[in-house]
């Protein structure tokens, strides 16, 4: 190959291919992050890609630094699984941007529902007002919650979904609580 003035440029293929494998081990398992829209674990992406799962946690592991450094996205660990999101400190500039999906009173009784589940529907009726009842369908519509049957009213509680969409880090009722101790 011969570059400007008639000199010769040589690439060293060897190199380059394996500079490029990693680059695009990486690019998929960005891209697959990006795409899954919810926490998704090591093991989903590798069946997803056929890569393998040690060239999948490998991929996380130096995306997570890459991100840290210099991206106002960030990918973090949620319960087995990562989610990509976009760092808090840039989530708040560009809100106005973000479809809302959910009012801040529907958030409202989202926290609380996360707080005291299982709780019955009628007490969150009693700490809300009578909006609980639109709020519970926003929710469960989103699946973030899950309402049971329980006498004369419903038990309500989260799910999975829940941790994901609000990128909390908990693996039970205790955690939950200290995150949102911590945000309040």
């Amino acid at each position: 190959m011969e570059g400007e003035g008639g000199s010769a440029i040589f690439i060293d293929i060897n190199s380059h291919s394996r500079a490029m494998a990693q680059t695009t081990i990486e690019g998929i398992v960005e891209a697959a992050l990006f795409s899954a829209g919810g926490a998704v674990t090591s093991k989903e992406i590798a069946e997803a890609t056929g890569l393998t799962s040690q060239q999948v946690s490998k991929a996380i592991k130096k995306l997570i630094k890459e991100h840290e450094e210099k991206s106002a996205i960030e990918i973090v660990k949620v319960g087995t699984g990562y989610l990509m999101r976009v760092k808090p400190d840039y989530a708040k500039k560009i809100m106005r941007l973000a479809p809302t999906e959910l009012s801040k009173a529907a958030i409202k009784t989202a926290a609380l529902i996360a707080y005291y589940q299982p709780i019955a529907q009628s007490n969150l009726k009693n700490m809300v007002g009578s909006a609980a009842y639109r709020h519970i369908r926003e929710l469960e519509e989103l699946g973030l919650i899950k309402i049971k049957p329980k006498g004369n009213t419903k038990s309500l509680s989260t799910t999975k979904h829940f941790l994901e969409y609000f990128g909390i880090d908990a693996k039970n009722q205790d955690e939950m609580k200290q995150w949102l101790k911590g945000k309040i």
